[in-house]
């Protein structure tokens, strides 16, 4: 596994961000629905990280890069969805191609499970996986969650439905 580092989102890494999530574009639509063809801009992941830090005062959300240990960016983790009054929130996470199955995921992962923990002092956090993404699923397996409730349409990916299982995981306990 390469060495990794979860770090905050900051205005400053629009640049590198675009340049992963272009590179990484075709990788992600496979097995998660695509963003809008204006992200793809410098105004558009500008506008993009300027509303999750936004989101991040307002409590809503906690947006994160993964990188390595020269500061370039492997993929992105976030809790999203914060409800502090209920003590739950989402998880989610995006790995560059080039780093699946090494790891990154889960370091990530485990990283927010400590800031939903120690810094909102979260309850219950959920994921979503869509049929076919079983490295998500051991992801999330590997990090205490438990497989729940299925979903009959939890995506459209290249214009199809499509179903899968929501994962929750107790932090109380």
């Amino acid at each position: 596994m390469k060495t990794i580092l979860v770090r905050d989102l900051a205005p400053g890494d629009a640049g590198a961000l675009l340049e992963f999530e272009t590179r990484n574009r075709a990788w992600f639509e496979s097995s998660i629905e695509p963003r809008p063809a204006q992200f793809y801009s410098p105004a558009g992941v500008a506008r993009h990280i300027h509303e999750c830090l936004l989101g991040q005062q307002a409590g809503l959300q906690h947006p994160c890069l993964i990188v390595d240990g020269a500061g370039a960016i492997l993929g992105r983790a976030n809790l999203k969805d914060i409800d502090r009054r209920a003590g739950q929130a989402e998880v989610g996470y995006r790995i560059g191609q080039d780093c699946a199955g090494r790891g990154c995921a889960s370091g990530a992962l485990a990283h927010l499970v400590t800031l939903a923990r120690a810094r909102w002092k979260l309850r219950t956090l959920a994921a979503y996986v869509a049929d076919g993404n079983a490295a998500s699923a051991r992801v999330l397996e590997k990090n205490g969650f438990r497989r729940a409730e299925r979903h009959g349409c939890l995506a459209v990916i290249r214009g199809q439905p499509c179903g899968g299982y929501a994962w929750r995981l107790e932090l109380s306990a």
